[in-house]
């Protein structure tokens, strides 16, 4: 059944959770304004992460697993793979220094520290599409 729903206030009922599904698998619901026009999307995958020592992830959203490259650098593998490698991704970390995003591609990217010179005892990384 296709249809559209107009409110002013969605409120999820005593379960505390409101689900929103789209009826592709592995894609996020877009955000549209008035027109129809998509403006965006919901996070496609984030990841919170020890990167000191054996590394563990504390929480995150299709991430299957973190990939130690050595000092300071990481590689972020999605569960489910994007699109295209036409996403963006912002990192951040513990550390009092510059971190970076390269290597996108559809399975993951790779975070590197400082010119890789340090590990950092929290990254967060965020991807959108």
């Amino acid at each position: 059944m296709a249809g559209t729903v107009v409110a002013d206030n969605i409120q999820a009922a005593s379960t505390s959770t409101l689900v929103l599904k789209n009826g592709v698998a592995n894609t996020p619901p877009t955000i549209q304004d008035s027109a129809g026009t998509q403006i965006g999307t919901f996070c496609r995958a984030w990841v919170n992460f020890n990167g000191t020592g054996t590394i563990a992830i504390r929480g995150s959203f299709n991430v299957s697993s973190i990939t130690d490259g050595g000092t300071g650098i990481y590689t972020v593998v999605f569960t489910n793979s994007m699109p295209d490698a036409n996403f963006s991704a912002a990192a951040s970390s513990s550390l009092d220094q510059e971190i970076r995003v390269d290597n996108y591609t559809v399975s993951g990217v790779r975070v590197v520290t400082d010119s890789a010179a340090t590990d950092a005892a929290t990254v967060s990384v965020a991807v959108f599409r």
